[in-house]
């Protein structure tokens, strides 16, 4: 957790996020490392209203779930009237729609962000989209912009609150169907008969062609530092957000196959064998007599 609050006389030494104050409430930091950030801390949880003046801004950026709900009830907490809480994790849109709901109960400001960049967000900024009042996010906007890429771009007020994190969760399912289309891609170069170099191939496609992005520019660095991959496994998780946007489409009769698809590959991708691919293989061999293989 990360708290704001405005600055005051003799803070000016100090490092701040759009002219606030810093400190920082994580049991896995140390005081050299919060100090060598430039912030204060850390403190608990219960400490952040006595170490910032009011208003005070707190941010949560931990994993969805149980850790965030939890967070989230303890920040409540201990925050006054005219604070703002803002959810900077992979939270659902709905889940967030009811945090904004249980904040205003007791007069706080609540903010959902998505934060999109990954590692790579601390040298080049970080995409953030942003829920909630437009009055909370004027408040909360200089914070986002030291945040965001220079002058600010890659940051968008989406809407009310819950909006987001939904903008976020479509923004990741998208990405899910990205990721796919280029795994393809480079599957069926390496199978084909050439000996083709992915990593100089990937290197080309990065200049001049329609299917460039920063994707493909890690993609182009991975296969030059690895060109068999041979340190993964064909495994791949997901953070639920693919599943929550497929849920969406679902929900509002709107066909995405290259998503759906996309997320079912990521589930495939953890099967050490596939029952469904036994049955297929035991149907062709009982209608067509069709040769199967043994295990082993």
């Amino acid at each position: 957790m990360i708290g704001f609050g405005r600055m005051g006389a003799g803070m000016t030494g100090r490092l701040t996020a759009g002219g606030h104050r810093v400190v920082v409430s994580d049991p896995r930091a140390t005081e050299e490392g919060v100090a060598e950030a430039g912030g204060e801390g850390p403190i608990p949880i219960e400490g952040i209203p006595d170490a910032l003046d009011a208003p005070r801004i707190a941010w949560s950026m931990v994993p969805a779930g149980a850790i965030t709900e939890d967070v989230l009830s303890s920040l409540r907490s201990v925050l006054s009237p005219d604070d703002i809480l803002i959810d900077g994790g992979n939270s659902n849109f709905r889940d967030s729609q009811r945090h904004a709901e249980e904040a205003a109960e007791r007069g706080i400001g609540f903010m959902d962000v998505g934060v999109s960049g990954g590692i790579w967000g601390l040298r080049g900024g970080f995409g953030l989209m942003a829920g909630g009042s437009d009055d909370d996010f004027a408040r909360v906007r200089p914070i986002l912009e030291t945040l965001a890429p220079e002058g600010g771009v890659g940051l968008v007020h989406a809407g009310p609150a819950g909006a987001g994190h939904f903008t976020k969760m479509v923004h990741n399912g998208i990405e899910y169907g990205l990721m796919q289309a280029y795994a393809e891609g480079f599957e069926i170069l390496e199978a084909s008969e050439f000996d083709l170099d992915l990593g100089a191939v990937a290197e080309a496609w990065r200049h001049g062609t329609v299917i460039r992005s920063w994707l493909l520019d890690l993609a182009a660095t991975a296969l030059a530092r690895d060109p068999g991959l041979t340190e993964l496994r064909d495994y791949v998780e997901d953070s639920g957000e693919g599943r929550w946007t497929v849920a969406q489409a679902i929900e509002t009769d709107v066909p995405a196959p290259i998503i759906t698809l996309s997320l079912l590959e990521r589930l495939r991708s953890r099967q050490d064998e596939s029952f469904t691919a036994k049955v297929v293989a035991a149907l062709r061999r009982e209608f067509g007599g069709h040769a199967v293989r043994p295990p082993g």
